[in-house]
């Protein structure tokens, strides 16, 4: 955790030296899914010109409503690119960004599909029954099969990666497509033989269509209805918060998801009566769960100050019952005290061996980090030495303290 801290305070430290604020990791994924959203609008674009003279020409009701399915694409397609060049903006009438522009664009993409269902199904038994010219129609339909098939597969590993839910839409939709298109394909073979497929298939497509579209359509309403995040993610972003050695617990944890990404906000109580401290670890728990999680694109900590009866100390002894070992990351042993902050009384004492006192290398860095596991209050030291598991212990926010002064704190403790 103060490794992250580290990290992000370097990170801060460069976009200050650049000039400028460096990119985060989701303004990155949002420009290149704008990319490929782009690029997906011209392919669908030719994939529905190329179907829709074909059926036109050779008289494939099914090919022909294939195409419209692949026009109806385009304005999907359309959609989601809008919906990615909004989420990259920053406005100060939308404090919570607009992540949610994509799933507008979700939505657009679920009724589009709804409605090339309906055209397709209109075709399919309201169109007239007649044998395709399948020397025209066939190649076109295996050619536009191999396209829609490889780019859906390829759009929906990419929209996964970069956590697009409009990409994600975009390529089911094209898959929905490369169905329907196989289905046509089987009706054209079919009429090769004088069998009359073509309405049947058409009625498939539409089938399929409706249903893809429904899905779409009802995971765009949860994300308009602000859903939760999965238990999962919720739950290991709170063992996060709490694993800091100056949380208490975590009393309240509210989360939505925007555009798939996540809002978290956390009420936590904090073991420091200190604002000015409750404030810089509040700071630093927003950025370390931004920096775990890059699905979260805002998170909030509301810290409350909690006065604890017990003050947990550690001081660092040669061994059990031993004396106080001046180097604190080379102490074999830790003594580990519970004391009642009114009566000054030592409620729980044990002794527990330090697991990196013989590291050769990292030794501080080790050792400051497992006692952080141990949530210190409290560090007693025999002589003012800084170092890395001390600086660790610090920057936590425990109190470290000089051994000769530790009986004059436990009476300001009680006071």
């Amino acid at each position: 955790m103060c490794a992250v801290a580290m990290e992000n305070m370097n990170r801060e430290i460069a976009s200050k030296g650049n000039g400028e604020e460096l990119p985060s990791s989701t303004d990155i994924e949002i420009k290149k899914a704008r990319k490929r959203a782009a690029f997906s609008i011209f392919l669908n674009l030719a994939l529905s010109l190329g179907k829709g003279v074909a059926g036109v020409i050779a008289g494939s009701s099914a090919l022909l409503g294939d195409a419209i399915h692949s026009g109806t694409d385009v304005i999907a397609s359309g959609a989601a690119f809008v919906g990615l060049w909004l989420a990259g903006r920053k406005h100060p009438s939308f404090p919570y960004g607009l992540y949610k522009a994509e799933t507008v664009a979700t939505l657009v993409t679920s009724i589009a599909i709804i409605i090339a269902g309906y055209e397709i199904a209109r075709r399919a038994f309201l169109g007239p029954e007649i044998l395709p010219q399948v020397s025209l129609a066939l190649p076109v339909a295996l050619i536009s099969l191999f396209v829609t098939i490889a780019f859906g597969f390829y759009q929906l590993r990419q929209g996964r990666r970069l956590h697009s839910p409009a990409l994600i839409a975009d390529a089911r939709d094209y898959l929905a497509d490369g169905l329907s298109t196989t289905l046509v394909a089987i009706s054209l073979i079919g009429a090769h033989f004088g069998l009359h497929l073509d309405r049947w298939a058409a009625g498939a497509v539409a089938i399929f269509v409706f249903w893809a579209g429904g899905q779409l359509l009802w995971r765009a309403l949860l994300d308009l209805m602000d859903e939760a995040i999965d238990r999962k993610t919720e739950r290991e972003i709170i063992n996060l918060v709490e694993s800091h050695p100056r949380v208490e617990k975590v009393e309240r944890c509210l989360s939505r998801t925007a555009g798939g990404r996540f809002i978290v906000d956390l009420d936590v109580v904090l073991r420091t009566h200190f604002h000015e401290r409750a404030d810089r670890i509040s700071a630093s728990l927003e950025r370390d769960i931004r920096q775990h999680f890059p699905r979260v694109v805002m998170a909030r900590i509301r810290a409350q100050s909690h006065r604890s009866e017990q003050i947990r100390r550690i001081t660092p002894v040669k061994r059990p019952e031993g004396t106080i070992e001046e180097h604190l990351a080379k102490a074999p042993w830790f003594r580990v005290e519970i004391i009642d902050r009114t009566s000054k009384e030592i409620i729980h004492q044990e002794y527990v061996r330090n697991p990196h006192a013989q590291e050769e290398r990292k030794r501080g860095f080790l050792v400051g980090r497992w006692l952080l596991d141990l949530k210190p209050d409290q560090v007693i030291l025999q002589k003012e030495k800084e170092g890395t598991a001390v600086a660790l212990l610090r920057e936590a926010g425990a109190e470290i303290i000089l051994a000769q002064n530790a009986g004059s704190k436990v009476e300001q403790e009680k006071a």
